[in-house]
């Protein structure tokens, strides 16, 4: 199977602080990959480096067969690259139409088109019938489905989700793996960085595990989430 997304050897340093260390993975199409660790271990990093957020010391990225390791966040985002981010980032003075609006412009400069491909991403998450209301009025729960919403508005071949889940309570976990899991089944490339082991498991074809920056294990999600060195790096080894 070909992989949609491939990173060799990355690695990333703030001064003299070693953030990522020398890691590699591969996503193949149509698959999820789950990126997991203690806090600091470099797992956002990674991410960000991936998609074009932070410079590589190291290392190199390649998009469907094609080399971007120097190519701009903006054009990764044209090429199919769609994101979320840890902490959610609404237009709070906009409309959650127009929050997915500035998204949907970017492949349809025309306003109707644009409107038409953010309503298709709003009815996708749930939030059509929220369109003319202010961003700022949205709960959590509601705010993740925006994210989401906004990255799925720029049409990605990969999407990429920085701990999308985090806080949502019980019955709202579950309609975003429920969500997540037919993004996955309708064939989206999907890479996770996620602390919510359920939501791993559940999604994860293959999980990669950080800690200190540097790749420590990886496999099924069960099986990593059983490795020694993935319980110590969580838990100490008391």
């Amino acid at each position: 199977m070909p992989a949609a997304l491939r990173a060799e050897n990355i690695t990333v340093r703030f001064g003299g602080v070693v953030a990522v260390d020398n890691v590699s993975l591969e996503l193949p199409e149509g698959r999820v990959l789950g990126l997991i660790g203690p806090n600091g271990a470099g797992k956002t990093t990674l991410f960000n480096a991936v998609t074009g957020f932070v410079p590589l010391a190291a290392g190199r990225v390649f998009f469907h067969g094609r080399e971007v390791t120097s190519v701009p966040t903006h054009m990764r985002t044209r090429m199919g690259m769609g994101r979320t981010f840890q902490t959610e980032r609404p237009f709070e003075e906009l409309t959650v139409l127009e929050n997915v609006l500035v998204a949907a412009f970017l492949h349809h400069p025309r306003r109707a088109a644009a409107e038409a491909a953010a309503m298709r991403a709003l009815s996708q998450v749930g939030l059509a019938d929220r369109a003319h209301q202010p961003a700022a009025d949205l709960n959590l729960a509601r705010l993740r489905r925006l994210e989401l919403a906004k990255a799925l508005a720029v049409e990605p071949k990969i999407l990429f989700l920085d701990e999308i889940m985090a806080g949502l309570n019980p019955p709202a976990l579950a309609e975003m793996i429920e969500f997540l899991r037919g993004l996955a089944a309708g064939g989206m490339s999907i890479l996770m960085v996620e602390h919510i082991m359920e939501a791993i498991i559940q999604l994860s074809d293959h999980t990669l595990v950080l800690a200190n920056g540097a790749l420590i294990a990886e496999g099924a999600p069960r099986d990593v989430i059983a490795d020694e060195r993935v319980v110590e790096a969580y838990l100490g080894t008391d």
